[in-house]
């Protein structure tokens, strides 16, 4: 087996399941699959690049439909490893505005393993992205932490999201700023700024973060408001186009996944154009139920309605 069998995208993190209520007794539940790193990697294989998520899941049936959601959107199943674990759970109990907990303890995604991917697989890499939950929850995030040095020192091009969580404490703190040193590209919203760096001073905590690492490309979304791009003392503008929201979910997951195709498979392009497209998949992904993966003749037809402008 050579490198050219490998996917040139791996996301490195956690599949899971969410349980939403569905009604305000909590006696209906809806599932549904999920994980920022797990969508990430969907959108770029629906992008049409060849990709994989790596990471553990269950072997019961919450684990099945996420086996099974992974070979539907085309993912590498090499990369996905099942252990006899319980599952992860993300349950929402409230919606509006919403509210959740994790139920993990020694479950699946804590037993990935990077050592069983396959042999070679970081020859074909081009990008790994890392982020989500999975870089709160030891052992993994030691894992993932080690994992990314090594691709780090092959010369793997690395992103990060942190897509803050409550349980991004204090104790993350060292985390988030091994990350962005080690990151090409980060991507970060206002929101995760707020809960990341526990303070009201969004412009102050931005300028934190990029001074963990002032040599990388930041994609800064600010939801409705549009989204920037910051590439060293340069800095980009753009707003999001009139679209028909469905559902916000997923939308930042598509927007970094964008970015990343945009710079890998457009690469002659200008950082304005990169952004350019980044919202529009973004957007594009607020079309669909759920986190819909958008499909790139989508992004296409939207991007002559995101103005971006040098900020």
């Amino acid at each position: 087996m050579t490198s050219a069998d490998f996917p040139v995208f791996v996301a490195a993190g956690e599949a899971l399941t969410d349980l939403i209520a569905q009604d305000s007794q909590h006696q209906r539940w809806q599932a549904l699959v999920g994980g920022s790193t797990w969508n990430v990697a969907r959108v770029m294989a629906k992008l049409g690049l060849p990709s994989a998520f790596a990471g553990a899941i269950s072997q019961d049936v919450f684990g099945d439909a996420l086996w099974r959601a992974s070979g539907n959107a085309g993912l590498d199943l090499r990369f996905l490893q099942r252990v006899r674990r319980s599952p992860l759970l993300a349950i929402v109990h409230e919606t509006r505005p919403p509210q959740y907990f994790f139920v993990g303890d020694d479950s699946a995604d804590l037993h990935f393993d990077a050592g069983l991917l396959p042999d070679g697989w970081m020859a074909r890499a081009v990008w790994v992205h890392f982020g989500g939950i999975s870089l709160a929850r030891r052992p993994l995030s030691d894992k993932l932490l080690a994992l990314a040095a090594a691709l780090r020192r092959a010369g793997v091009r690395i992103s990060y999201d942190p897509n803050y969580r409550a349980l991004m404490d204090e104790a993350y703190d060292a985390t988030l700023q091994r990350m962005a040193a080690l990151a090409e590209v980060v991507k970060v919203s206002d929101e995760d700024l707020q809960g990341l760096f526990r303070t009201d001073d969004i412009a102050a905590a931005f300028a934190r973060l990029r001074a963990f690492n002032p040599g990388a490309t930041y994609l800064y979304t600010r939801g409705a408001e549009g989204a920037s791009l910051h590439v060293g003392e340069q800095c980009w503008q753009a707003r999001v186009p009139p679209v028909e929201v469905v559902d916000t979910v997923g939308a930042g997951d598509a927007s970094i996944a964008s970015l990343l195709y945009s710079l890998s498979q457009r690469a002659g392009l200008a950082p304005a154009e990169h952004l350019r497209f980044a919202v529009a998949g973004g957007a594009a992904a607020c079309l669909g139920p759920g986190a819909s993966p958008p499909s790139l003749e989508l992004i296409e037809r939207l991007l002559a309605q995101v103005p971006v402008q040098a900020g």
